[in-house]
């Protein structure tokens, strides 16, 4: 597994269950399962994602019933086919407990190193394919194998921008990986430059609630897992475990807007400086004031990113506008006044390839043993990327077993939704699950999950 995120923890864990000796390969262990975004697993379609992984037998449900701070059933105002579960993570938690459910899983090897080349024989006589035969570190080191997964998420040539600076870095200030794209062109892979964003992270301290509407947790708690007692994640009132923390809700206004308009062409997303294409479907804020002129306001949430920090996360106000107009455009929104940033916004550009280039069992058509997961594939959310990485370990375990892939249908599963979409239909943006894609979403309920896929899992 080259890449430790959502998709290569799935990928990886997946391989290792089904008794191969896998070996996960990150540029920094401390990476293992971070969330360099929102602080949230789940949401609309998102928690059908999780909630089919669980009945699959992926991690990601288990792995947020243990670390959430918050928990919220949302849509139920509606009917139960787009009820969906999303909960609040501690990040530092998640992070360190899937890193400890890997560390004590049988066949499995974490190995900090960064993956330079893919490694292939030629097509054997008569054959179209070629043919993996492992992989090559930066350090020269080879490493032998009959199955590669992909699981790169956004750090391959990546680079964070706001305003005039221009990082090299992925997420977070880690280091990118920039050497694999060549080997891969080599190969004959089609790439493409995709880009994604991320709002500022403020210091609780600096923020006045009073302005701003209470977001709470559900009274009764239900856990994404189909394996976790619904009764482990409740309140306990004799210990005060499991006390839910509040999100808050406050909104931009005709001011903010005003500066944002004014400092456009300093913002690179509309001055060329960034060539990667974003997501429609999660715009920065600058992209929302552009396309919804008429929109006198924007939902901004604040949201804690753990119970071990002062951060809050500015949902809903991704930018990659210059650090002086941050703190101008901020400061005008209700309890943001005196806000302090700790970490400023940004826009993050990587490679991904044009993912027609995959069968639908996540397997690249043009090289046999090769498969790919995640944003790699041109996807943007956790969730995505995990089922994702999830199928693409699982099918390649069973190509080494001799055994047909695993192909959800679109009639059986969101996941299957997902990866026909990605597989077969032209795709020009990071790819983000919603309810509207799936034409089975009646039947495709997040709390039946367990009754449509636990016999496949």
């Amino acid at each position: 597994m080259v890449g430790a995120g959502h998709a290569g923890c799935e990928a990886a864990l997946a391989a290792a269950r089904l008794g191969f000796e896998t070996i996960m390969f990150t540029v920094s262990v401390d990476s293992i399962a971070l969330m360099p975004c929102n602080p949230n697993i789940g949401g609309s379609s998102k928690g059908h994602l999780v909630r089919e992984l669980d009945a699959l037998g992926g991690e990601m449900g288990k792995n947020i019933d243990k670390t959430f701070i918050q928990s919220k059933m949302l849509n139920e105002s509606k009917g139960p086919a787009v009820h969906s579960l999303r909960a609040q993570a501690d990040k530092q938690d998640y992070t360190s407990e899937m890193r400890r459910v890997l560390e004590n899983t049988d066949h499995l090897t974490i190995r900090q190193a960064e993956i330079s080349e893919i490694l292939t024989e030629p097509a054997e006589e008569g054959g179209e394919k070629k043919r993996i035969t492992g992989v090559k570190a930066l350090s020269g080191a080879v490493y032998h194998c009959r199955a590669v997964v992909l699981a790169t998420g956004v750090y391959l040539g990546a680079r964070c921008v706001y305003g005039d600076v221009s990082n090299p870095t992925g997420p977070n200030g880690l280091q990118a990986a920039n050497h694999l794209t060549d080997s891969l062109k080599e190969h004959g892979i089609e790439m493409y430059r995709f880009k994604t964003g991320t709002p500022a992270r403020a210091d609780r301290r600096s923020i006045d609630f009073s302005k701003m509407e209470e977001q709470f947790g559900d009274e009764r708690v239900v856990p994404f897992s189909f394996s976790t007692d619904p009764e482990s994640v409740q309140k306990d009132p004799e210990t005060v475990q499991r006390e839910q923390v509040s999100c808050w809700l406050t909104y931009t206004n005709e001011k903010t807007h005003e500066i944002i308009r004014e400092n456009l062409d300093r913002s690179p997303l509309f001055s060329g400086a960034i060539e990667g294409t974003g997501p429609r479907y999660c715009p920065s804020i600058e992209d929302k004031v552009v396309k919804f002129p008429d929109k006198e306001r924007h939902q901004v949430f604040v949201e804690p990113e753990g119970l071990y920090t002062n951060e809050m996360y500015l949902g809903g106000m991704s930018s990659s506008l210059p650090e002086d107009v941050q703190y101008a455009m901020y400061r005008t929104v209700p309890g943001l006044e005196n806000v302090k940033i700790v970490r400023n916004a940004y826009a993050i550009e990587y490679d991904c390839i044009n993912p027609r280039q995959l069968d639908a069992s996540l397997e690249f058509k043009a090289i046999s043993g090769l498969f790919s997961g995640g944003q790699f594939n041109g996807s943007s959310g956790y969730e995505e990327a995990a089922v994702q990485g999830f199928m693409a370990g699982v099918n390649a375990a069973r190509k080494l077993q001799g055994k047909e892939p695993v192909i959800l249908d679109r009639s059986q599963a969101y996941i299957g939704v997902l990866i026909d979409d990605l597989v077969t239909k032209e795709n020009h943006e990071p790819y983000r699950m919603m309810t509207s894609r799936a034409e089975y979403r009646l039947l495709l309920r997040q709390d039946n999950a367990d009754l449509r896929l636990r016999k496949i899992g």
